[in-house]
């Protein structure tokens, strides 16, 4: 009952991610002439030039695509990814016979990229894709595990948007796609890394352990010891590590500082922190 229970929340992500995409390009990119790259953005020239609906074009060129992927990728994704594709091209042909939100492509590239992004986001999470480029880089990753998928999707993005500005004639349609295609990767990682941007400082000092048990007891932060060794002094060091909040950055150096004016400091950002006073995934 659990698996069944996942396997139907997985179709009802990926329907609802492509139903978010599909808004995206339906209303924002299409009617501007604007790429979202991928294959999308080879069927947005088709729609044009064939006067063919352009989920229609999606469905043609993804065949082959899963005519490959149907030998060497789970049967689950090769499912849900059909289910992903055919509910793609069915909201982009209900939605674009609708009036676009807006004719102004910039407001559409950015609100087109960003519902692009989320949608995209939610269907990966499902185990599922669209087709297009991220199925084409699952496909080659099978034959060649040492090229990253995303330098295959990159590569592929770009040669699709270069068809898009040669096809239509204007080279400000490549500069929109091109932030559309940005901000659609930033969303992705923002649903998939977090929000939750931290900071992480390194202090090295002789003081080491009174440094830790001030941070503890005015800003109420957990501190760890690393044990390194100086190569130029040739002596044992106490490194702490410690997680910190953006906003609390600048106290912590300040103890650290009054404590020993001499201590050394790397502070570096980090992604995402999970854990006790962080993030909690459960």
């Amino acid at each position: 009952m659990e698996n069944i229970k996942n396997i139907i929340l997985n179709i009802i992500g990926t329907i609802c991610g492509a139903f978010i995409i599909s808004v995206g390009v339906a209303l924002f990119l299409l009617p501007n002439q604007l790429s979202s790259g991928g294959l999308s953005g080879l069927a947005t020239v088709i729609y044009y030039f064939l006067n063919l609906p352009m989920g229609i074009a999606i469905i043609a060129l993804n065949i082959p695509l899963f005519l490959f992927s149907s030998y060497k990728l789970g049967k689950g994704f090769f499912i849900n990814s059909i289910i992903g594709t055919i509910s793609l091209s069915f909201f982009i042909d209900v939605l674009e016979k609708l009036e676009p939100l807006t004719n102004d492509r910039l407001l559409a590239c950015i609100y087109g990229g960003i519902l692009i992004g989320l949608g995209t986001a939610i269907v990966l999470k499902n185990n599922s894709s669209t087709g297009g480029t991220d199925l084409l880089s699952q496909i080659v990753k099978e034959y060649n595990h040492n090229i990253h998928s995303g330098t295959i999707i990159v590569i592929a993005d770009i040669i699709i948007v270069a068809i898009n500005v040669m096809f239509f004639k204007e080279i400000e349609i490549g500069l929109y796609s091109a932030i559309a295609i940005y901000l659609s990767g930033k969303m992705i990682d923002i649903i998939f890394e977090g929000i939750y941007f931290t900071k992480l400082l390194f202090i090295v000092s002789d003081k080491a352990e009174d440094i830790a048990t001030e941070i503890g007891n005015k800003i109420k932060r957990g501190t760890t010891g690393l044990y390194g060794k100086g190569m130029y002094t040739n002596k044992d060091k106490l490194i702490l590590m410690c997680a910190t909040a953006r906003r609390d950055v600048g106290k912590v150096k300040q103890i650290a500082k009054q404590i020993d004016p001499n201590c050394f400091m790397v502070i570096t950002n980090s992604r995402e922190v999970v854990g006790e006073g962080f993030k909690v995934e459960k």
